[in-house]
This record gives C-alpha cells, structure tokens and sequence, in this order.
C-alpha cells in the first residue's frame, strides 16, 4: 500500500480518490488538521452563544433563511434538514460511487472552514476505511446549493437513518450501528448544512468518468489502428510535421501513438505503393477526432482536480466574527465541462461506427460483410445496427443538462446547474461507447485476418491475439452478441490498454510518451 494520503493537507487527484476508494492507499486526518476542525467548530459555538445571527446555524434554510431559530433548537434543525432533504429516487448509485462522495467531502471538510466536529469528521472516515458505504439514490440534484439530495442520503447514517452496505448486503444503518456497538452522531449548529452543501455527487461521477474516458480514449487509438491495418490505411497523416503546424497537444499524442502502434507493419509496408490517394476521414482524421476528444478530457481533469481540493459549503467560516454566505455550492464550473466530455465521448464512438461502416462494405479487398460466404450467412451485418443505435441513443444524451435551469426553493435558488444529470448523462454515454469500441474490434480483428499472412506491428499483433483470445474467426453466422461482450470485457477491465502498453515497454516503444503527462489520472 503506498504512503498514507493526508487529508486537507495533500492535494486529493483523480487517481488518488480511486486508490483511496478501492483500498489500495489509506488515508488520514492528522492532528494538524483535527487542530484546524476544532478552531472552526468553536467558531460556531461562538456563534451560537452570541446569538448572531448567521444563515444555517440559526436560521431556516432557503427560503427560510429569514426565520431565526432558537439556541436551543439548533442542533434539531440540523437534523430536520438531513431528514427533510431526503427525497432522492430511482436506483443506488453503484458503492464506488458513493465512496467517491465520502472520500471528497472529507477533503473539503478538512480545510477547516465548514464548523464540523472533529467526531462528525471521524466518523465520515471510519465509514471508509471499514468500507460501510451508505446508499446514495441516483436522481433529485438539481447540483446548485449543492447536491442536497444525494448528499442528505450519504449522510443519514451518521444519525441511525438511511442504508448502507454492510458486509455484503443492504442493511438499515440502526442496525448496522447496532451490531459495531456504536451510537449515532450528535449533530451540532451548522453541521447538518455542511454536511449536505457540496458538490461531491457532481465530483464522484466526474472522476469515474474520467477513469472510463481515459481508458476508452485509450483503446479507441489502437482499436482504430488495427481497423486501418484491416482497410488497408496509410501512415503518412500521422507524420509529426503535419501535426507540428496545427499543434493541438492531443492531437500530436493521437498521432504519435498511432504512428508507434503501426511501426514495423508488413501490412502497411505492402501497399506502400499503392494508388489510392487518401482516405476517409474517419481513418485519416484519427488525430484531429480523437485528439479533440482527449482536450475535451483534459479540461475536464482540471477542473475536476481544483473541485476535489475545493470548499464547497455555505455559510463558510473564517472565524467567529468573519462569516460569508456565498455561492461556492453551485456546480456550473463542473456542469458546462461535464457536458462538453459528453459530446467528446459521444464522439470517439461516431467515429468508430464509421470504421465499423467502412469495413463490410466490401471496400479495399475486404469480402462484403466480412464473411466469406455472404448471402447464406449475413456475417457482420448487423452489429453495426447495434453500433448505430447506441451512437442515436448518445446523440440524444448530448443536450447540455447545463443549457437548461428550473428555479427551485420558492425562486430562492432561482439558477441551477443540473451538474449532476450532466455527470450521469457522461456515464451514460461511456457506457454506450465501451460497446462501440468492442463491435469496432470484433470488425478489425476480422478484418485483419484477411491480411494475413502478412502482421502488423508488435503491439498490434499482440492485441489481435488477445482479442482471438476471447473470439475465434467467424466462418459462418453465430450468436455475435457473445463475441460483443467478451470483447466489452477486455475493453472495460482496462486489460487491452496495459496489454498494449506492455508490449509496447517490451519493444522499447514510448508509445505514451509524447506529451502523456497532460493526459494521465495522476
């Protein structure tokens, strides 16, 4: 396990949250910052005493900000708000995910601006490392003062409500309490609305789209290079000079790894000379394409990155004296890149639906459909409906969810940034294109048997047998849809990736190299 993560201290990255989510790095409040906590907690406590009046601590929320509380009702009002904001539906978001969220509202609550108790803090990170992961519902963010809802769901356990994941199975958090021999939280002034103000239902599945993105961005270079070899491609617009003179940097790392990914090719090297002038777009623009796709990614990493370090809640505390109620819970700075991903994903799968198009028309010496014996058999005919369908169905989730706003809160919040339904639409869409790269491999790697005996480069070649690993050469007609989930398998495990980039260290071939650094979780 690598060095322990200190929360509020480290800078908390993509990669990082991952590692934390999925046990492989630990992480810890240290007392520096448990220091921290504890000013800005008595800074509440302060508060309270002097009966100043400050939004969320002693008055209502929303629309009732104007309605002052008691002193000694200030602790059931942040009760009230976790149980009342508790209105998410449909199903749970999926364990990691939720995670995710816990991971990231302890970073935010560890800078020391939000008025948590110190125990609040730990009880938060023990729910991590024992991995008791409370049931998130999926819908009912509108992502402005926050996500009110899901965050309410993450939070309940603390008090003895809700569900969580519980060794196995879905358990009521009273019980799970219950059984680990512990009592609920005591929630203090302000802590409920720290709590459930942020945006880490926005974040989390911003970072497991950024992981899937990536590695679909990934195998989308070498899927495409071995339809190339398959259709009978050129090299020449991968040249570095042409990418030199339109110097995009994700367009010069598409064409480099493609450029290393054909290296040493006998398939290319046969039709060297060839008559064929250029080809379609969608093998000659691979770099502009995918290239524009993986900028679309890198904002999103960097703004993702800033968000994940970033305080989130309302009021914010600086000290007893010194309060703002701003708007730093509003998720538009992660809603518009969030739809501006969605198109770059939809994308990568348009483009590779075209590959899949070209490759049974019966162009370049190809047999129509890919099959010998077409006619008695329709071969590869219809895995592309399946790939045209899911590029329509992307097409629909590409309306910016951050183009529309529904005033809620009685016109208080009378802006929102729909931020979350932008980061499911992007999950959405990924998983949508995982299907499209499989059906664009079970294409290439038939295609490029009818080259053979001719190989293509190290890396490519050490692909193709991976992917006959999963699915033989087909002859004649069979359940195709078998083929499309074994390879969906090896494109989602993110194996087809390391394999690529082993082979490629193997060979000596630098094949992330070239401006990789812009472009990795870390």
């Amino acid at each position: 396990m690598s060095e322990a993560f200190r929360y509020g201290i480290d800078q908390l990255t993509v990669g990082r949250a991952l590692d934390i989510a999925a046990g492989r790095t630990r992480a810890v409040v240290t007392p520096e910052v448990t220091a921290r906590i504890k000013a800005s907690y008595d800074h509440v406590q302060a508060i309270v005493a002097r009966h100043t009046t400050v939004y969320g601590i002693n008055t209502g929320f929303g629309p009732l900000c104007d309605t002052k509380i008691s002193e000694e009702d200030t602790r059931a009002l942040q009760y009230n708000i976790l149980q009342s904001h508790s209105v998410g539906v449909g199903d749970s978001i999926p364990e990691e995910t939720a995670r995710i969220m816990l991971i990231a509202k302890v970073q935010a609550l560890a800078q020391g601006y939000s008025g948590i108790a110190p125990a609040t803090l730990e009880r938060i990170t023990w729910h991590i490392e024992q991995g008791i992961t409370p049931l998130v519902p999926e819908k009912g963010s509108v992502g402005a003062s926050g996500d009110l809802a899901p965050l309410s769901h993450l939070f309940l356990p603390l008090i003895g409500l809700g569900e969580v994941w519980y060794k196995g199975k879905v358990t009521p958090a009273a019980a799970m309490l219950q059984q680990e021999g512990l009592e609920p939280v005591v929630l203090g002034p302000k802590e409920g609305l720290a709590l459930i103000n942020g945006t880490q239902f926005i974040l989390a599945f911003a970072v497991k789209a950024l992981q899937r993105l990536h590695n679909a961005l990934e195998a989308a270079d070498i899927i495409a290079a071995l339809s190339l070899e398959g259709l009978m491609g050129t090299a020449k617009p991968f040249d570095p000079r042409l990418h030199a003179i339109r110097p995009f940097p994700g367009n010069q790392l598409v064409a480099h790894r493609l450029k290393l990914l054909l290296d040493g090719s006998e398939i290319m090297a046969s039709h060297v000379d060839c008559g064929r002038v250029q080809d379609p777009y969608s093998l000659r623009c691979i770099p502009q394409v995918h290239g524009a796709s993986r900028t679309a990614w890198q904002h999103l990493m960097e703004l993702t990155t800033i968000e994940l370090n970033a305080v989130t809640d309302n009021p914010i505390i600086f000290n007893a004296e010194d309060t703002i109620s701003g708007g730093n819970f509003h998720g538009q700075p992660m809603a518009l890149p969030l739809d501006y991903a969605t198109i770059a994903a939809a994308e990568l799968g348009n483009i590779s639906d075209r590959r899949c198009y070209m490759m049974i028309e019966g162009r370049y010496g190809l047999p129509k459909l890919l099959i010998e014996d077409a006619g008695l058999n329709s071969g590869f005919m219809v895995p592309q409906y399946t790939t045209a369908a899911l590029v329509t169905e992307n097409k629909t989730l590409c309306f910016p969810a951050s183009a529309d706003s529904v005033p809620t809160s009685l016109g208080q919040e009378d802006h929102v940034s729909m931020g979350s339904i932008s980061g499911r639409k992007l999950n959405q869409v990924i998983g949508n294109l995982e299907y499209i790269l499989a059906i664009e491999l079970l294409y290439a790697a038939q295609a490029v048997d009818f080259r053979r005996p001719l190989k293509s480069g190290p890396i490519l070649e050490a692909c193709h047998a991976y992917a006959r690993e999963q699915v033989s050469f087909a002859r004649k007609d069979r359940v195709f849809a078998t083929d499309i989930r074994a390879l969906h398998a090896i494109v989602t495990d993110q194996s087809l990736v390391r394999l690529a980039n082993e082979t490629a260290g193997a060979h000596h071939l630098p094949l992330n190299g070239i401006h990789h650094d812009q472009f990795g979780l870390y």
